[in-house]
């Protein structure tokens, strides 16, 4: 006896191709128009929009809601990205606050100084947690964003655990650029920079003016600018990077030197979902990447230009990356990273329209037509039903939806 399983797919099945178009010249094509089922025009190139106008919310502007897939959206106004201008740092003993590095001017690092003892006094700072505030300095910039963070060494902390009648010593490192919407992007990287700055180095062993210092200096090139750099070296391959972080692709970097096989990784996490999706999802979604070594990436980098090997992408991915292309006349790296984010927020917002179409598809053949017409027109069907195929792996209903969204999405591929 048929399941009723096997009978809801049948049934499901013929529902669809009844409401399918015959296929013909242009059918399910990018440019099919059905069912109030449009995509919206690609924002402007002054705007960095993708996809159905999709505006990237500026460091130093007003945010603005993203649209989703399913309804239209009209462009955005022109904004002006900002500079980052001259970037700072300062570094201080944490009771006393007194000075051990720093390249800000002596009036305005006293004012600098002055902003975080008024911090200290509001006890606002946590080891190994940075925050980010604005402050207003004698400097050609005026008013900047800071980062500012209190931590141990490493090695120094590890001691005093083990006896107690030594006090590791603290210190408050801060780093000044930009603004602090700007900064306040960066955050979990400049965390992470603090961190390698515990371990890696030793403030005690008079090693300020060889280690420290030149590690403080470049901050902004190693924790800010690697999105940018990624960006500049892949220009229109950029669309097949975003593909491989949405869809979780294993990358293999070749003769690439370290700092741009860190900034390759860094540009994969950062545009991964990671952390905004289950974890249960994206474990099994990496480990069904992983199993799939036909369908690893390479990226070869012994040329001017890297060249890729099994590269994917689609139609989502390539409109975002033109935002990407549109923006680097600024060569802004707080608008890369906005972009990055807001390309992430676009994806999670497919991701949770097809879960609530596929929820109503349960219960209804027809709406199983909307599910087919939001994977034709969104541009990213392809990693969304790997997504969705993972996450309703234990459910029946939503399975059963799944698997013939699947076949239909090859039939009309092949036709």
């Amino acid at each position: 006896m048929t399941s009723y399983c096997s009978r809801w797919g049948e049934d499901t099945a013929r529902t669809l191709r009844k409401l399918l178009p015959a296929p013909g010249p242009g059918a399910g094509s990018r440019h099919t128009r059905r069912a109030g089922w449009q995509r919206s025009p690609v924002a402007p190139r002054c705007t960095g929009g993708a996809g159905a106008a999709m505006l990237p919310v500026l460091p130093d502007g007003d945010e603005r809601e993203l649209e989703s897939s399913e309804e239209g959206g009209g462009t955005g106004e022109e904004r002006r990205p900002e500079r980052h201008g001259c970037t700072y740092h300062g570094l201080y003993g944490y009771r006393s606050l007194s000075l051990l590095d720093t390249n800000l001017p002596a009036e305005a690092e006293t004012e600098l100084r002055n902003f975080i003892a008024k911090r200290l006094t509001k006890g606002a700072l946590f080891e190994g947690m940075g925050n980010v505030a604005s402050v207003g300095l004698s400097i050609p910039e005026g008013k900047v964003g800071c980062y500012y963070c209190r931590f141990q060494q490493e090695s120094l902390l590890e001691m005093a655990t083990l006896e107690s009648d030594i006090n590791a010593p603290e210190y408050v490192v801060c780093f000044l650029g930009g603004s602090e919407k700007g900064l306040e992007l960066f955050r979990l990287e400049l965390d992470k920079y603090i961190q390698n700055l515990k371990i890696n180095l030793d403030l005690e062993q008079k090693s300020l003016e060889t280690c420290v210092s030149p590690y403080l200096r470049s901050w902004f090139e190693d924790a800010i600018c690697p999105i940018q750099r990624v960006m500049q070296l892949f220009q229109d391959k950029l669309a097949s990077l975003l593909h491989a972080a949405l869809s979780y692709t294993p990358v293999e970097v070749k003769n690439a030197d370290e700092r741009t096989e860190k900034d390759i990784s860094r540009f994969l996490a950062a545009a991964s979902l990671q952390g905004l999706v289950q974890e249960g999802t994206m474990t099994s979604l990496c480990i069904a990447m992983t199993e799939e070594q036909h369908k690893s990436m390479v990226i070869d980098c012994s040329g001017p230009q890297p060249q890729l090997h099994n590269a994917g992408s689609n139609r989502f991915c390539e409109d975002w990356m033109q935002a990407f292309v549109n923006g680097a006349e600024g060569a802004n790296p707080f608008l890369f990273r906005q972009i990055l984010e807001n390309f992430k927020l676009k994806a999670i917002q497919d991701i949770n329209n097809l879960k609530r179409f596929i929820r109503q598809a349960e219960m209804n053949h027809y709406a199983l037509f909307k599910c087919y017409l939001f994977l034709k027109n969104c541009g990213s069907g392809d990693i969304l039903l790997k997504i969705v195929k993972v996450e309703h792996a234990e459910m029946p209903e939503a399975r059963n939806v799944v698997t013939v969204l699947e076949e239909f999405m090859r039939e009309t591929s092949v036709a």
